[in-house]
């Protein structure tokens, strides 16, 4: 099956840096792919290039079986595109914003169904400049949506949005989803991901450094549990040994950062007495202790050392 979009050697450099460094990639159709990163990562700009709003220095971008060079018109009727900032006319209503978008597509839903779809009935008749961010992404979602599009492009969708506007825009991402269409999803947030996304890329400085199912890059680090911890010296003045942690049954890394100790358990149940115990019998005092699932955030902390929110 042709991929809904198929990337080659893609690279594009600016005066200081190199956005994107020969990625390579296939979405396939009907399914929900994510870029993943830090912002710098090179996920807009990988987008816009695939969107046909910025051209490469090389490589090569096919979507749909066709090329931005032989086919902008055709390309520009079947993709449906949410920047990550969208500035709509402010004096316009909802429903005239809609009629605009509409009126640029062949084929496409009304302006009504999309505003219903969208949760914004309420608001049909309000001005732009009166919505509030969360309704203005739904906007902005709604105007990618009323050409019908084969394939969505959504850059940063949620950004900026409290978690309930979050949540009632992945429902939204959801239901397109489960029609059959196929999603381009660029965002920072590892649970939207992983709620979302079919597959994933992760992104840092301009490359892909792992690619595959939420789960399976999860997996990937052999730990389903992160423990990490604060502590302060003992009495006499000793530091924690990290080496003996290590030796701890059902860890399978330790991490010391910026005073925090990263822990990779497989089994939280035997590591965290045997952690305590430890503890106790090296007097060390214990000032905080945080556990967790694993989760692709700590999928990207695996691979390159840093927190997504260290960025």
């Amino acid at each position: 099956m042709t991929p809904a979009l198929r990337v080659r050697d893609l690279r594009k450099a600016y005066k200081d840096v190199v956005a994107v460094d020969g990625i390579v990639l296939d979405v396939h159709a009907g399914e929900c792919f994510g870029l993943l990163g830090p912002n710098g990562a090179g996920k807009t700009t990988t987008i816009e290039i695939c969107e046909g709003l910025t051209e490469p220095d090389s490589g090569d971008v096919e979507v749909l079986g066709m090329r931005w060079s032989s086919d902008p018109a055709a390309l520009r009727q079947r993709l449906g595109i949410q920047l990550q900032e969208t500035q709509l006319a402010d004096k316009l209503t909802v429903r005239e914003t809609l009629d605009l978008f509409r009126s640029f597509y062949t084929r496409g839903t009304t302006p009504d169904a999309v505003i219903a779809l969208v949760q914004l009935e309420e608001k049909r008749d309000a001005r732009v400049a009166g919505l509030s961010g969360g309704q203005k992404q739904r906007l902005a979602l709604a105007c990618a949506l009323v050409g019908d599009p084969d394939l969505l492009f959504l850059d940063e969708p949620t950004t900026g949005l409290d978690q309930q506007a979050r949540r009632q825009l992945w429902d939204l991402i959801e239901g397109f989803k489960h029609a059959g269409r196929t999603i381009l999803l660029t965002t920072h947030y590892m649970e939207e991901a992983e709620r979302l996304c079919d597959r994933v890329a992760i992104m840092d400085h301009g490359k892909i450094i792992a690619l595959g199912t939420p789960a399976a890059l999860i997996a990937s680090i052999g730990a389903a549990h992160l423990v990490e911890l604060s502590v302060t010296s003992g009495a006499d003045g000793s530091s924690l040994d990290m080496n003996v942690l290590r030796g701890i049954h059902g860890v399978r890394e330790v991490n010391a950062t910026n005073g925090s100790i990263r822990i990779e358990a497989a089994d939280l149940h035997l590591v965290l007495p045997a952690l305590v115990e430890e503890l106790r019998r090296q007097r060390i005092p214990l000032s905080e202790l945080r556990t967790h699932s694993a989760t692709l955030e700590d999928v990207f902390v695996s691979l390159t050392g840093r927190h997504l929110r260290d960025e």
